[in-house]
């Protein structure tokens, strides 16, 4: 069996990046900039404006009463000016006057008879300067992916239109004679076919676009039929038929009719993982056990489809988490257990989110980490920390 660390290698050398596309500025959140080095074009702010309701002024005739002159509001043109002993009324984000240089916050001043008293002489603080968010011909940095805070300043520069890096496209297949479509009726020995579309949430979660190429019934002609299917797609993703059964196609196809890269990872749960290619397209085969899938779809496909991107490791946050119970793992591999990690008493600890199988979706549902328990371990041991994963929100 091959380590994490090594099939994780080798996968994620036969990455590639994708090709870029311009989108609107309102559909770019959640993408990622092809280059993530932007320019601004124009100072932000591009005037001095101010920071608060008050009274525009010259410091100099401060402290003493002014005469107030005039009003001026955001987004006006045609400023007044400011000359000695005069005060503008000024709204927050209006243009500071000519001739002022300090505003004076309106609760600490006092208007009366169309003057204004201003005791203390202003620091300049209210006074926003041009360029001082960020000046003109400054190098932005905006790595990852764009969130609201990356989005606001791509607008602050005027743009609409971006260029991003393009979603792989990444195909999903479901194998197995059992597998029903979620809404349909049951017969005796069937199951609601779970895992096309977590994997295709996971997948968009990643940042890729999904597309279902459906369920196949567990015969080589039909998994090899389907597998074809994925040609022109970046990556096709199958759950289930990877194992050592008679009726488990996908790795067998693989090996006959492409390249298996190789199959089977020390990690606890999703032992049977392969990985290869068919006609070209990269396929990577993840377990049927729905738990196994998307672990393993976590610990090898969310890289690598973030590699796509250009995008470094799987992007989810880690720490260090103690187990409040033994939890038995397989020794000869790395596990995985689900846990809901959280802060009691200045420690973190990590709960058991319930039973531990590979079928038990529940669990997994219910954690938000991944508590890594490492080879050569029989139990999670509640007497040491453990690296874990996060995977949703602490509480």
């Amino acid at each position: 069996m091959l380590t994490l660390e090594d099939a994780l290698e080798r996968l994620l050398a036969r990455a590639r990046p994708t090709a870029d596309e311009e989108v609107p500025l309102g559909d770019a959140t959640g993408r990622v900039l092809a280059d993530p080095r932007v320019v601004a074009p124009l100072d932000v702010p591009p005037f001095a404006n101010s920071a608060m309701d008050g009274f525009a002024l010259r410091s100099a005739d401060t402290p003493g009463r002014l005469r107030v002159v005039a009003e001026v509001t955001a987004g006006m043109d045609g400023l007044p000016a400011t000359s000695a002993g005069e005060a503008v009324r000024i709204m927050t984000g209006a243009p500071i006057p000519p001739g002022a240089d300090a505003v004076v916050a309106l609760e600490d001043a006092h208007e009366s008879d169309g003057s204004v008293e201003v005791p203390l002489a202003p620091t300049g603080a209210f006074v926003r300067l041009a360029g001082s968010d960020t000046s003109a011909g400054t190098e932005v940095s905006l790595r990852g992916v764009l969130g609201p805070a990356a989005i606001a300043v791509l607008a602050s520069f005027g743009l609409d239109r971006v260029r991003v890096r393009r979603r792989p496209t990444v195909a999903i297949l479901s194998t197995g004679d059992e597998l029903v479509e979620p809404g349909q009726q049951l017969r005796s020995g069937q199951i609601y076919d779970s895992n096309a579309i977590a994997l295709a949430a996971a997948v968009a979660e990643a940042g890729g676009a999904a597309h279902h190429l459906g369920r196949v019934a567990d015969t080589r002609a039909g998994v090899e039929e389907a597998l074809r299917a994925g040609a022109g797609f970046d990556l096709v993703v199958s759950s289930g038929g990877v194992s050592v059964g008679r009726h488990d196609h996908v790795r067998e196809v693989l090996e006959q009719a492409g390249g298996l890269d190789f199959w089977r990872i020390a990690v606890q749960p999703g032992k049977p993982l392969a990985v290869g290619e068919l006609g070209g397209t990269l396929v990577i085969g993840l377990p049927g056990n729905p738990v196994s899938a998307l672990v393993t779809f976590e610990l090898f496909v969310r890289p690598l489809i973030r590699a796509m991107l250009g995008l470094a490791g799987d992007g989810r946050p880690r720490l260090f988490a103690r187990p409040t119970e033994r939890m038995a793992k397989d020794p000869s591999r790395r596990a995985f257990l689900r846990v809901t990690a959280r802060l009691e008493a200045g420690e973190m600890i990590a709960r058991s989110a319930g039973g531990q199988g590979s079928a038990q979706l529940r669990p997994l549902a219910e954690a938000n980490a991944l508590l890594v328990v490492p080879e050569g371990e029989e139990a999670a041991d509640p007497g040491r920390s453990y690296e874990a994963i996060i995977v949703g929100e602490l509480s």
